[in-house]
């Protein structure tokens, strides 16, 4: 048995899917006869980010509260791979994305001495991730492709891909008569304006949805739901409980879930772990790496029309919808905790690699 620690940053108050696989995570590897705690390091707000980076290199993980050595530590995202272990694997979900992939989408709101300011930081965060990632842990291990992608674009770190499984729930299929489901935290970069256009859009036809999630854009999505004329087929029904989501993915026909350049996305291996069919976008990053269209759901450009007939085509068509969603369910029944804590504590064991080289490294892809 090993003690392993799953280290994670957040601000307060705010809960993201690293929360969601450190809890799936940390239940893992105790079922694996692990013992295991989670590690919640500071994120801190926009201007204080270098103090939450060094509060991460001093947070000690090297033991546990009655003095015992931790065994392994798996990290998750900016900046708490930046804990210091020697057995340290950085499983990332993401880098501050505000300095890397969304720069060009945040820098143009800011005034150009904000713009000066912020990339002036910008470059101290990639030379403090670029050192970190290559020199501070053991392994990274990317959890999509297009995390990856990212990595290579920007010269951080060469990473295998590990896809997460879903949340370890009592996942079911009732059935494929009900409405289409979107869940997302209510965020601008989830699209869920572009859902609601297209679910107006006549190719949609009657199609009903119901958006599962909370945030920011809840009231002014309620806004545009009824100037769209589609409140009376639109359901917001807040945050949901585990039970409650179970719930309505076992009932729904199909899941939607159009965000932009997502990280992975819980939402689609959990819609095919209760054999539903998923619409996505061709630019929604980590659900079209799974999502095949025509296969195991529909994958379309993010524009209201095509995303309308896909919305449309499965609103009418139960068989085509559970077809779909099944082969979802048998094409990532692979994809197991299990397999998932094996991999990564293998990937932790310590190795030093210089810059970007991975020769003899073991793949963890699956």
């Amino acid at each position: 048995m090993a003690v392993v620690l799953v280290v994670t940053s957040a601000p307060p108050l705010v809960e993201g899917g690293h929360i969601v696989i450190a809890r799936a995570l940390r239940h893992a590897l105790e079922a694996a006869g692990h013992e295991a705690d989670i590690v919640t390091t500071p994120s801190n707000r926009f201007g204080r980010q270098a103090a939450a980076y060094l509060a991460n290199w001093c947070t000690d993980v090297g033991q546990t509260g009655d003095g015992r050595p931790v065994d392994h530590v798996i990290s998750l995202r900016y900046p708490s791979y930046a804990v210091r272990h020697p057995r340290h694997v950085c499983w990332l979900n993401h880098t501050m994305r505000e300095y890397y992939d969304l720069w060009d989408r945040f820098s143009a709101q800011l005034s150009w001495k904000g713009r000066v300011k912020e990339g002036f930081r910008r470059r101290l965060v990639h030379a403090a991730d670029r050192y970190l990632l290559r020199q501070n842990v053991s392994r990274v291990v990317a959890q999509s492709q297009t995390i990856r992608d990212r990595l290579r674009t920007f010269g951080l770190v060469e990473a295998d891909v590990l896809y997460p499984p879903p949340p370890p729930r009592a996942y079911r299929c009732d059935g494929y008569d009900g409405d289409l489901l979107l869940v997302s935290r209510l965020t601008p970069l989830k699209r869920v304006d572009l859902v609601l256009r297209a679910l107006a859009h006549p190719a949609a036809g009657d199609a009903r949805l119901v958006v599962a999630g909370d945030g920011e854009q809840r009231r002014a999505l309620h806004e545009l739901a009824t100037d769209l004329g589609i409140a009376d087929r639109v359901v917001f029904a807040g945050h949901l409980s585990d039970e409650e989501l179970v719930e309505h993915l076992a009932r729904c026909r199909a899941v939607v879930f159009a965000p932009y350049s997502e990280d992975f996305g819980f939402v689609t291996v959990e819609a095919f772990a209760a054999a539903k069919a998923v619409i996505t976008t061709t630019d929604s990053g980590g659900p079209a790496e799974l999502v095949v269209d025509g296969h195991n759901g529909r994958v379309v450009a993010p524009d209201v029309e095509p995303l309308a007939a896909a919305i449309g085509a499965l609103a009418a068509d139960a068989a085509l919808a559970e077809r779909l969603g099944r082969q979802g369910h048998a094409d990532t029944a692979h994809l197991t905790w299990a397999s998932t804590v094996e991999r990564l504590l293998e990937a932790g064991m310590p190795h030093r690699r210089t810059g970007t080289d991975r020769a003899g490294a073991p793949p963890a892809v699956s």
